[in-house]
């Protein structure tokens, strides 16, 4: 089964061809350059850069596949969330694609994505123990956590396409909160990356930062807003003028206390009677691309006895279009399709099967 699938929530322009859990092709087109100028992505020409690139994008990714396209079994494509009228130049040419070629057509929410991206497999290597596919090879229930973006999320998997909110932001989301931790050094944007690669520089305990919400993690959530302020006051505190090793031993100190609040509302989910039951864990998004965070995550899923899985690819832990072709396989296996014609504006994901409404549908 081959799926050709599209993401173009943010700043990447993403299209891989997927056969089941293998990736025949990923290209991703990156835009961050040239939003760098502005601090932060610029949602029009987000837009014209997508559609200037994303036909080019398509042939790349057919030719890396050897694959044409009548030889697809469907087109999948991101439709949220993300900026709208970003989504919408992915979710067009997909319809177009479907129609004209006769394909079914599938809609993948781009938060699913980042939570099954820990199956994917390489075309160039055997399976890998921890990556695999199908989902019978996990035990359920499970938990996936996903740190992409504006999403710092712990959700309960109960079974593919059935999941279930457990913790959230309340504010700052953990990857705008260390990008803007970033800015307010000077690093520029994308800014997250830059700070992993100072504080691995730095002492994390050179600076006092409050860990937020300490003693109040059963309320299940994530908040950063108050930790940003308390670091943009410890600047102004200290001046403007920081030495190399300063600014080292701050990144380093942000970072850590960052983690720290995850960690320990992931930890206070994991001694809960309630999900007891839990085996393994499912890590996925741009912010598990940190060592350090996957350092601590393992330490606290050993401490509990539970295995987590990452993605084999760093490429597979920002925005692409691979990850959004695994969660496809599933909805095409469970022939969840969509007429094109019926989605003519972006629109949110089909609700599945949960406790409650999600957040990200």
């Amino acid at each position: 089964m081959k799926i050709l699938s599209i993401d173009t929530s943010c700043d990447e322009t993403a299209v891989a061809i997927t056969e089941g859990a293998i990736i025949l092709s990923n290209i991703i087109w990156s835009q961050a350059s040239l939003h760098a100028k502005w601090g932060g992505v610029v949602p029009s020409l987000a837009q014209r850069e997508h559609k200037e690139r994303i036909d080019w994008v398509i042939e790349k990714t057919l030719h890396s596949a050897k694959c044409k396209v009548q030889n697809l079994d469907a087109i999948a494509v991101t439709v949220g969330p993300g900026l709208a009228i970003a989504l919408e130049v992915g979710i067009s040419k997909a319809k177009e694609l479907s129609k004209k070629y006769k394909k079914p057509f599938i809609t993948v929410n781009h938060i699913e994505g980042h939570l099954l991206s820990p199956f994917a497999q390489s075309k160039y290597l055997k399976p890998i123990t921890g990556y695999r596919l199908p989902a019978t090879d996990i035990s359920f229930p499970a938990l996936g956590v996903v740190t992409s973006g504006g999403h710092t999320e712990v959700i309960l998997i109960k079974k593919i396409g059935e999941y279930k909110i457990i913790a959230k932001t309340s504010d700052d989301a953990l990857g705008e909160s260390l990008d803007k931790a970033a800015r307010l050094l000077g690093f520029g944007y994308p800014g997250g990356a830059v700070l992993e690669q100072v504080a691995k520089e730095g002492n994390h305990q050179s600076f006092n930062l409050p860990i937020p919400m300490i003693g109040r993690e059963k309320e299940m959530y994530f908040s950063y807003s108050g930790l940003k302020t308390a670091f943009y006051r410890l600047l102004e505190g200290k001046g403007k003028d920081f030495s190399k090793k300063e600014i080292s031993d701050l990144a380093a100190s942000y970072q850590r206390v960052a983690f720290s609040h995850f960690i320990r509302v992931l930890e206070y989910i994991l001694k809960s009677k309630e999900y007891s039951q839990v085996k393994q864990i499912l890590a996925g998004g741009g912010v598990m691309a940190n060592v350090s965070l996957r350092k601590m995550l393992r330490d606290i899923t050993k401490k509990y006895k539970i295995e987590v899985l990452f993605p084999y690819s760093k490429k597979l832990y920002t925005d692409n279009a691979a990850m959004i072709g695994i969660a496809a396989y599933y909805k095409f296996e469970r022939k969840e399709f969509l007429n094109p014609n019926n989605l003519d504006k972006v629109e949110r994901v089909p609700r599945a099967k949960v406790d409650k409404p999600l957040p990200w549908e």
